[in-house]
């Protein structure tokens, strides 16, 4: 079984821990506790013919923790940028994600998704899907509107970047898998 390293990365509130807990415990709560540094969980995802371990990165937003943020995503297989589409503010740091990942981790060398989540507030909306799509074009990226509260699209994102990972390990475009040796215990 294969590996690899997953982060998720976006603004404090938009929705990543709640991103994880629906994926790996299909839990959901209304008022989640920010992230302190990073938590980490794992979970498989089987596809074809081969199952992926994902070693999932959850990463707290606030200000103060941005600067350890390199050490998780440094050499990830995946990485999810997550902003809320009810907030200008966290789709603009999304963007500066996306930006700081590729310097570090070199362009083409991460499968990074862009995952525009609460959209089940659509009437309160203020980042399009339509633009949020086009910059996920432009800058090569999956793209999935998603809600955690509604569990919609939480599921077939990872699968996809599994999928994706897959496909691109195949043909040996991608870094290394996980070296931890297996240390979540799935």
């Amino acid at each position: 079984m294969d590996e690899y390293k997953l982060v998720l990365l976006g603004s404090s509130g938009a929705g990543k821990t709640s991103i994880v807990l629906r994926f790996t415990k299909d839990q959901y709560f209304d008022h989640q506790p920010s992230t302190i540094g990073a938590a980490f969980v794992c979970k498989k995802v089987s596809l074809p013919g081969k199952v992926i371990k994902f070693e999932i990165w959850d990463t707290a937003g606030q200000e103060q923790y941005s600067i350890l943020a390199p050490m998780y995503y440094r050499k990830a297989a995946g990485v999810i940028v997550v902003y809320e589409v009810v907030s200008r503010r966290s789709f603009e740091k999304a963007k500066e994600w996306v930006k700081k990942v590729k310097e570090e981790n070199g362009e083409g060398k991460t499968v990074i998704a862009l995952a525009g989540n609460k959209s089940d507030l659509a009437s309160r909306r203020v980042v399009s899907v339509d633009e949020a799509k086009s910059f996920a074009s432009k800058e090569g990226l999956l793209f999935f509107q998603c809600s955690s509260k509604e569990n919609v699209n939480i599921s077939p994102m990872f699968k996809r970047i599994a999928e994706r990972i897959s496909e691109d390990m195949s043909i040996g475009d991608r870094g290394l898998p996980s070296s931890s040796g297996g240390g979540c215990g799935c």
